[in-house]
Order: structure tokens, then sequence, then C-alpha cells
């Protein structure tokens, strides 16, 4: 039954890692550039949901706001729209002005974009550790030893939604075929009429509602501070290296991979050493297999 307990663990915590690791994975393909201030996205869309749901609650009837579960269902869909408007505006003054550059350059304008929002948000909020409430109540339900608490599910759903419609989007419809093409050939994709820059902006825009909704599910479980960003940026780093660089399932692997280590490791051990350990993992990755776990031709990636 303890091992039940933590594979439960490790798909709630691998499920919000998948979607940390997927929007990396977006921007990453659309622009061929790490976006650096990806971790700093995450934990700002922990700060967004926070004060939406003071606005939410302010906004609704009081025998609505009184109810978490209300707050908690229009969180999710408000955190997603206001990530995705300021992955545009992200887009427009971070990568932009700057696209025919030397990748360099979009390099720093990504790291100064996290350097502000880390400390915008830190003269903000303050950097007492924060937590965002559960999308469908605090509580939880008990199997015998087994204990899943509701916001688990809410993560495991929110993601299987999430990452369903993505991928739903990449490969069924003529918008995903037009981004895959953009990210494979830019060049090729243009000269067939393909507008690229608006679907880089689509892509920013869809990474940080992945990212915004991150920030949600993690925050309510782990709290969250200003100074978040760069562990969670090191999860989608190590993700995306472990899973095949650019792989948009080989994402979600390694994430998954990421949290079920985790989880076993800090049962037996502690979590710093779990941490430790899993640097070590990765070495032992790259040098066994430097394309990743499930890495895929670039011809046939996303």
């Amino acid at each position: 039954m303890a091992a039940l307990q933590l594979l439960v663990n490790g798909l709630a915590l691998g499920a919000a890692y998948g979607l940390v690791a997927l929007g990396f994975v977006l921007v990453l393909n659309a622009t061929g550039a790490v976006n650096f201030a990806h971790g700093d996205w995450v934990m700002a869309g922990g700060f967004v949901a926070i004060a939406l749901t003071g606005a939410l609650t302010s906004i609704l009837p009081v025998e609505f706001a009184g109810g978490g579960a209300w707050v908690g269902l229009l969180l999710l869909p408000t955190t997603l729209v206001v990530m995705a408007g300021l992955g545009l505006i992200f887009c427009r003054v971070a990568y932009t002005p700057l696209k025919n550059q030397p990748p360099v350059t979009i390099f720093v304008s990504t790291i100064a974009v996290g350097l502000i929002l880390s400390n915008g948000i830190n003269a903000q909020f303050g950097g007492a550790p924060r937590s965002t409430p559960p999308l469908f109540g605090a509580g939880q339900f008990s199997l015998g030893d087994l204990v899943i608490s509701h916001q688990s599910l809410s993560i495991l759903g929110t993601a299987i939604i999430l990452i369903g419609g993505l991928g739903w989007l990449m490969e069924r419809t003529q918008t995903g075929r037009r981004m895959r093409a953009a990210a494979q050939d830019p060049e090729m994709a243009r000269a067939m009429g393909i507008r690229v820059d608006r679907l880089i902006a689509v892509s920013f825009a869809l990474a940080l509602a992945l990212a915004g909704a991150a920030g949600l599910l993690l925050a309510n479980q782990f709290f969250i501070t200003p100074s978040s960003g760069g562990a969670l940026m090191l999860k989608a780093y190590l993700a995306v290296t472990i899973g095949g660089w650019g792989s948009l399932r080989g994402a979600v692997a390694g994430a998954m991979l990421i949290a079920f280590f985790e989880i076993g490791v800090a049962s037996l051990t502690s979590q710093p050493v779990a941490e430790g350990l899993l640097y070590l993992v990765l070495f032992a990755i790259l040098f066994a297999r430097p394309q990743g776990v499930f890495g895929e031709a670039i011809g046939h990636r996303a």
C-alpha cells in the first residue's frame, strides 16, 4: 500500500512538472532559443492565481465566495487567460525585437525578464511563502491506508485535460500542423505562406498558460516564493534533457520520471539527497544517451 501511495503522489507531482516542461518545450521549438524566464513565469502564475483569488472572492456573491469550490472552478480558466495574455506581451517585448539577433541576445533578454519578475513580485507580495487555494476543496478520501487528496485528483485531471488538449491541437488541427511545420523549418514555412511570427506568438501564449496552470497547482501543495523560479526552471530543463530535446512527449515522460525519482528517493532518505542524486542520474543519462531517454529524430519531434 505504501508503494501505491508513492505512485499516486508521484503521478500528481509528475503531472504538474509535465505542464512546466511542456511550456518550456513549446517556446524552445518555436524559437530555437531557451527561455530562461520560464521558471519565473511558473512562479508568476502562482502569484497571478493568488491575486485573482482575492479579486474573485470580492466579486462573487457572498453565498458563492464563501465556498472555495466556486473560486477554484473560476480560478483555473481565469489564470489561463491572464497568463496567455502575458505570453503575448512577453513575446512582443523579449523575443520579436530581437529575433534576428544572435541566440545569446534572446537568452539574455529572457534572463532579464526573469529577474524583473522575481524582484517585482517580491516588492509587491513580499518574500514569505504563499499558497493558492485548492481547485475543488481541501478534503481527501481514503481507501484503506491509501490517502488521496482532492487537490491531487485536481492536478491529475487538469494536467490530463491540458496535455490532451495540447496534443489534440498539435496533431489534429491545421493550426497545430502549421506550428510544427514552422518549428521544424521556419524558412520553408514562410515560403509556403505560413505566418510564422503569429504562430510563435501563439506558442508563447500557450507556454505561459501552461506555466500559469502549473504555478496554480504547485503553489497549493508546496507553497511558492518570488525566488522559486530557479528551481522550477531546472525541473523543466532536466525533464527536457531526459525526455529528448524538443520532444513534447519526451518532456512529459521526463517530468514523470523526475517526479517518481524525487518521491521515491525522498521517502527513503530526504529531499536534499533526492535532489543531489537526480543530478547524478542526469549526468549518467547524458553520457549513455545524449539525445535523452525518449529522444526523437529532429524531423519527427513534436
